[in-house]
C-alpha cells in the first residue's frame, strides 16, 4: 500500500471513528474512557509490584526467611483483591463504552439508511454489499476492535517503558572484542529483548498480513449465503410455485463453496502464523 494510500485509509477510519466523541455524548464517552485509562495504568503498577514482590517472595523462600515469607503472603492478598477489582470494574466500564458507542453508531447509520428511501436506491444499485451485516455486526466490530486495540497499545507501551527499566536495572554491562576494539554494550538484555521482540512482530506482520483481506472476505461470504437462505425463506411461496428448488440450491451450493475455499485458505495462513510465532 503506497503511502498516499494509507493516507486516505487512515482518514478513512478516522472520519468513522471521530464523530461519537465529539457528539453531544463526548462528555459521558471522555469521562468513561478517561477511568478506563485510569484503571488500566494502575493495572500496570501492579504488574510491576507483582514482578518485585516475585523477586523478594522467592529470596525467602530460599533464604529460609519465615517472617519474610509470611509479611509476603499477606501483601501478596491485598495486591491480588486490588488487582481483581480493578480488571472487574475496568471491563465492565469497557464494555459499558462499547455498547454506548455502538448504540449511538447504529442509531446514526440507521437514520441515514432510512432517510430519503437510501435502503432501496442501494438494493437497486447494488452499491453497497450485505448493508444490514454492515449496521448489525461491522460497527460492533468497529466499536470493539478500536477499544480493544488503542487500550491494548497504551497497556503494551507502559508495561515495556516500565520492564525495560526494571531489566536495565538488572542486566549491567556487555564487554565484546570487535577487531581488536574493546565494545561495551550497556543494559544488553534490554537490547536483546527488543530486538527479539522487533524481529518476532516483523515475521508475524509479514506472515499474517493477508490474513486482513482473507478474513474480510469470509465475512462477506457468509453474509451472501446467510442471505441467500433467508431469501428463500421470504420468498418460499413464489419457489414453491415455479419448483425452483434445484436453482436455489444450485445458487447457495456455489455461495457455502466460497466460504469453503476461503476457510481452507484462512486454515493454512494461520497455521503458517503458527510456525512463525
Amino acid at each position: 500500500m503506497h503511502s498516499s494510500q494509507k493516507a486516505t485509509h487512515w482518514r478513512e477510519v478516522w472520519h468513522l471513528i471521530k464523530p461519537y466523541w465529539v457528539s453531544d455524548e463526548k462528555f459521558s464517552a471522555w469521562s468513561r474512557l478517561g477511568a478506563i485509562i485510569v484503571l488500566t495504568l494502575a493495572a500496570v503498577y501492579l504488574n510491576v509490584l507483582f514482578n518485585e514482590w516475585n523477586r523478594v517472595f522467592y529470596d525467602a523462600l530460599q533464604n529460609r526467611n519465615y517472617a519474610v515469607f509470611k509479611a509476603q503472603l499477606i501483601r501478596f492478598s491485598y495486591l491480588a483483591f486490588i488487582y481483581i477489582a480493578i480488571a472487574i470494574f475496568r471491563i465492565y466500564l469497557t464494555q459499558g463504552l462499547q455498547m454506548l458507542w455502538r448504540q449511538w453508531m447504529t442509531r446514526r447509520y440507521m437514520d441515514r439508511w432510512l432517510q430519503h428511501q437510501a435502503y432501496y436506491h442501494t438494493e437497486m444499485q447494488q452499491s453497497i454489499d450485505n448493508p444490514d451485516q454492515r449496521i448489525a455486526q461491522d460497527l460492533s466490530a468497529l466499536t470493539n476492535g478500536t477499544l480493544s486495540l488503542t487500550l491494548g497499545l497504551l497497556s503494551s507501551l507502559v508495561t515495556l517503558f516500565s520492564f525495560v527499566a526494571i531489566l536495565w536495572s538488572v542486566s549491567g554491562s556487555l564487554s565484546l572484542m570487535i577487531a581488536d576494539h574493546a565494545l561495551e554494550i550497556p543494559g544488553y538484555m534490554v537490547w536483546f529483548a527488543l530486538l527479539y521482540a522487533g524481529l518476532g512482530s516483523l515475521m508475524i506482520w509479514l506472515v499474517g498480513r493477508p490474513l486482513v483481506n482473507l478474513s474480510f472476505d469470509q465475512e462477506r461470504f457468509e453474509a451472501n449465503f446467510r442471505f441467500g437462505l433467508i431469501r428463500i425463506r421470504h420468498n418460499a411461496d413464489p419457489i414453491a410455485l415455479y419448483h425452483g428448488e434445484p436453482q436455489e440450491r444450485q445458487q447457495l451450493d456455489g455461495q457455502f463453496q466460497n466460504i469453503r475455499r476461503n476457510w481452507w485458505s484462512i486454515m493454512r495462513l494461520t497455521r503458517r502464523l503458527n510456525f512463525a510465532s
